[in-house]
Formats: structure tokens, C-alpha cells, sequence
């Protein structure tokens, strides 16, 4: 029968509209060893079809993968993507976009690569728009994947590089494992402890001392234990535009983590000028916000957690998360297309409170308690001890 083989191929393919989403459907399709054709990208826009950086996305994942094919169409509206495997190994790119929008598609990729994964990366170290900074992924991202059993996995700055010059260099080096180990994170706790990191490039060294001032005046109306760095770079290690920026972090009793960053505006982009204390500030309201909304797990790393919680060894993972983000949300749709996975999202029990003590009025009103049963993915490309 000349017509037998298409069914697989049709259940194979999966089809997407639009230019949203694309990294952590990239991420699914490789895991999942699904195919993936999106169509419609940007077909209303003035500038149609895929960016450069996107481009240079497609590029970076033929390159740290084996046998993967992508086929763009000439106006660069649609295109076709065949998954092939991860042999591990060391790479370097450059990235037209921060580093941390290529980190994200990486970092739950490389631990089921064959051999152990180092890449260093070329450009923007931190920049508004919504992006994770390299101090972000540092501090927050690599810390979740140890919930699941992957340690030593490290990024090291070398070089800070600011919007839009760049001139940045960070190197991601992560160990690769077999299995996952299956998560149970039912208490947020409270926090006992924030820490931030004040940076900055080509402008006065005086700016991150101004910025650990001014997010203290809000930060020790709440909590004693504040420990702010200031992370001065100059010369070579300074890329090659001024900027400056904070990342705070805060961890809890049960060692739960929030985060927030605030980073100063590219120049030549219409916006109110920034002082830094205005940075400050900003920062510091984000992870007040960020902490209210509840939950063990950091709101920018839901989908991770739930991805790797879906990856684990088959058995129920259990999370308590804040309020989901609509991210969140069109990530579960997204994993149910790949992986046939369905979550279980019950409101969250509320917690036990000792003789006298109050309920918290505000701290996680939409928190959730999100369960499901993983699917035992294995590493077939590690090599045999």
C-alpha cells in the first residue's frame, strides 16, 4: 500500500500558528521526538515573517543537536521542523538577542544530551523586555534544576555586556543524567532571606551603590537578613554600552525562591531617562508582587518546573505554585499536544497555623497545587558507565 506510512507521519507533525511560544515548543519537540510546523508567523505585520534572532534560534538548535532538519519558507512565514538528537559536547555562539532567551531553550535540554554540555554565548548579558539576565539564570534557573537531581550545572560571566552594544560573554556548562528525580514541593514557607546583585557597566561605579541603597529603604521595613552585592565591571569586561541593573532574590524557610530584576533602558529607545534609584525601586516592587502571589516556585519558572515535573520517573510529582501565568497556561495546552500529559490543579490546602498566629491576608490567594504523573523519560543518549 503506497499510501500506508502517512498516518505516522500526520501523528508525527504537530501544527502551530503564530510566533508566540516558539522556544518552549522547539524544547517539547526535541524531547518528545515530534515534528513541528508552525505557519502564519507575523503574516500581519509590517515586517513579515521570522526575526534574525529567531533565525539565529533555528541555527543554535541545528548546531547542538544531531539530525535535525528545519526548512523555512522564502517569505520566512512557516517553517518545518524535524528533531534530531543531543550529543553533549562544547559550542560557542553569537546571539543578536540577550543570552538569556538562548539559555531558556537550553537549559532544559542539556541534561539528556550523550556527553556532558559546555557553550559559550556571545552578546547581551541583560536587557529590558522580558528576557531572563544571565544573573537571573544564575541564580534562580540552575538552583530548580536541582529539585530534580541535576547539580553542578553553572554559568559563569566572563564578560557583562549591555543593550544594544552587547560585548558580553557567559559560559553554561551542565552535566548530563539519566533520570529525573520525581518532585514534592508542598510548602511555599516563609521567606528568611533576600540577596541581590547590583551591576553595572561603563557608567559610574557609584550607580550600584546607589541602587542597594535605595532597594534597602523598602527591603528592611519587612525582613533583617538583606545581603546586596555590587558587581562593578571595567574595561574589556565591560562590554560595549553604559548600563546598569538589579536582581534580587528571595528564599524562603523550605528553601523555595522568588525573584525580580530591573534593568536600566537601552539608549536611543523612547523612555523616561531612569535613574538608578528608579531601577531600584522597580525591582524591589516586582519581587514584593512577585512574593504575594504565593507558591514554592518562582512565577518566570513555572513552565520549567512543570516540564522537567512531566520528564520524571513514573510517579506523581506534586508542586505548590502561585497564581499560573498565562505562559504557564498555554504551556500545559502545549505539553498535553506533545506528551499526552494532564495535570491535576486543585486549590492549594491552606496552611496549618500554630495557637494565636494570624492567616496572612495577601500571600498566595490564587495558590494552586499542581500534580501529575511523569513519564518516566529516559536518557538513551548517555553513554554506558
Amino acid at each position: 500500500m503506497a499510501g500506508a506510512p502517512k498516518p505516522k507521519t500526520k501523528s508525527d507533525l504537530l501544527r502551530f500558528s503564530g510566533h508566540k511560544h516558539l522556544r518552549q515548543r522547539l524544547v517539547l519537540s526535541i524531547l518528545s521526538g515530534k515534528s513541528l510546523r508552525v505557519d502564519g508567523i507575523r503574516t500581519d505585520d509590517v515586517h513579515v515573517g521570522l526575526r534574525d534572532y529567531e533565525v539565529n534560534l533555528l541555527r543554535l538548535v541545528e548546531k547542538v543537536t544531531n539530525g535535525s532538519t528545519i526548512e523555512i519558507n522564502v517569505t520566512g512565514t512557516s517553517f518545518l521542523f524535524h528533531p534530531g538528537l543531543l550529543p553533549g559536547g562544547t559550542y560557542s555562539h553569537t546571539c543578536p538577542r540577550s543570552v538569556g532567551y538562548y539559555l531558556e531553550l537550553l537549559v532544559p535540554l542539556v541534561p539528556f544530551c550523550k556527553k556532558p554540555f559546555s557553550i559559550t554565548l556571545n552578546g547581551i548579558t541583560g536587557e529590558e523586555g522580558g528576557d531572563l539576565s544571565a544573573d537571573m539564570v544564575r541564580t534562580v534557573t540552575l538552583p530548580h534544576l536541582q529539585l530534580f537531581g541535576v547539580r553542578d550545572a553553572e554559568l559563569q560571566i566572563k564578560k557583562r555586556g549591555a543593550a544594544p552594544g552587547g560585548g558580553g560573554q557567559v559560559v553554561f556548562s551542565c552535566p548530563n543524567v539519566r533520570q529525573l528525580n520525581t518532585l514534592r514541593f508542598l510548602d511555599a514557607g516563609r521567606i528568611k532571606r533576600i540577596r541581590g546583585i547590583a551591576y553595572s557597566t561603563r557608567v559610574s561605579p557609584q550607580f550600584a551603590n546607589r541602587m542597594v541603597e535605595a532597594a534597602r529603604s523598602v527591603l528592611n521595613r519587612y525582613i533583617p537578613d538583606i545581603y546586596l552585592y555590587t558587581d562593578v565591571y571595567k574595561g574589556e569586561e565591560a562590554g560595549k554600552s553604559p548600563g546598569y541593573g538589579l536582581t534580587l532574590v528571595a528564599q524562603s524557610t523550605t528553601d523555595a525562591v522568588h525573584s525580580a530584576e530591573a534593568l536600566s533602558h537601552t539608549p536611543g529607545k523612547e523612555s523616561i531617562a531612569q535613574t538608578p534609584e528608579d531601577v531600584a525601586l522597580h525591582a524591589t516592587r516586582l519581587l514584593l508582587e512577585e512574593i504575594s502571589h504565593g507558591g514554592a516556585v518562582d512565577g518566570k519558572h513555572q513552565w520549567l518546573v512543570l516540564l522537567l515535573m512531566v520528564l520524571g520517573k513514573e510517579d506523581v510529582g506534586k508542586c505548590l505554585m502561585g497564581d499560573l501565568t498565562p505562559h504557564t497556561i498555554q504551556f500545559l495546552r502545549d505539553v498535553l499536544l506533545f506528551f499526552g500529559v494532564k495535570f491535576k490543579i486543585s486549590p492549594a490546602p491552606a496552611p496549618e497555623l500554630e495557637e494565636g498566629e494570624e492567616r496572612p491576608a495577601s500571600r498566595g490567594t490564587g495558590e494552586v497545587l499542581v500534580s501529575c504523573v511523569g513519564v518516566g523519560y529516559s536518557n538513551v543518549n548517555k553513554a554506558m558507565a
